[in-house]
């Protein structure tokens, strides 16, 4: 995709990424798709996989008890459980404030870890990676940000997000609709937006503004990006309404350039596909 090739112009030492269409393949690639980036915060749609898994499999339900006090693990998944940023310290009442927070999810992973007995890198493995052949992405720590993958991999997840197969569709449908409708919020890197709406784990575009995707995504587009310079989007209205999916990792860190660059990137790509 000649789209991709904007990336040249990235102030990035090293970047990749992919287009995947909703058949699962690549529409068109950019750099070494097997090279290994730090995820950051683009973790967090992959721990949120895992414990949707683990509520199919009975494992833990949505609405027990997990986190601070009042809150449940569909609080935390959908970072309302009041937890502040990077620490485990209550900040308000679940479900009233949208708090992005790492130690929310780092609660969810000790709280499945607790449920299956499994510590959750070795859960998310073998739930999530293992089945997807994601051979060469590893959870070395906080099921917030400690991930790390390659283009090529997540190429793999995102087939699964454009079309499940290990998750029942309707339930990714429902981790990916808004869950507390009407919760402001603070959006890391873009300010205070209201509403600040989330599914389960995946942040939703909405009428966001500004916003790290592209101003022609559709409402409906879904993922996450990472304080890396990474982010993974999927659109299930691009492609002309059949659905596409980007993956672009870096190895400089989110600030005033990613803010520049990613939008425009996003625009270009759909412009394409809508061409295609």
């Amino acid at each position: 995709m000649q789209s991709l090739r904007m990336i040249e112009t990235w102030p990035v030492p090293h970047a990749a990424a992919a287009v995947v269409r909703a058949d699962g393949g690549v529409a068109g690639s950019y750099g070494t798709l097997d090279r290994r980036f730090p995820l950051a915060s683009v973790t967090k749609p992959l721990a949120a996989y895992a414990a949707l898994l683990a509520v199919e499999e009975g494992a833990v339900e949505l609405d027990e008890p997990a986190g601070p006090e009042g809150a449940t693990v569909r609080h935390l998944l959908a970072h309302t459980s009041g937890l502040a940023f990077d620490e485990p310290r209550a900040m308000a009442a679940p479900g009233t404030r949208r708090i992005y927070s790492n130690a929310g999810f780092e609660a969810l992973g000790d709280h499945i870890a607790a449920a299956t007995d499994i510590p959750f890198p070795q859960y998310l493995h073998e739930a999530v990676l293992e089945p997807l052949g994601m051979t060469a992405t590893e959870l070395a720590g906080s099921p917030a940000k400690d991930g790390v993958s390659t283009v090529a991999d997540l190429t793999r997840f995102a087939a699964e997000l454009l079309a499940p197969r290990l998750l029942a569709p309707q339930t990714l449908a429902g981790a990916t609709s808004v869950v507390f409708p009407g919760v402001t919020g603070v959006l890391p890197g873009y300010g205070h937006q209201k509403p600040n709406d989330w599914g389960l784990g995946f942040e939703i575009r909405d009428g966001k503004s500004p916003h790290w995707t592209g101003s022609s995504s559709s409402p409906r587009t879904f993922g996450h990006f990472g304080q890396s310079g990474t982010f993974l989007w999927v659109d299930p209205e691009a492609a002309n309404g059949a659905g596409a999916a980007c993956i672009a990792l870096t190895d400089r860190a989110f600030g005033p350039w990613a803010v520049d660059a990613w939008p425009p990137l996003t625009d270009a790509v759909i412009a394409e596909l809508r061409g295609a």
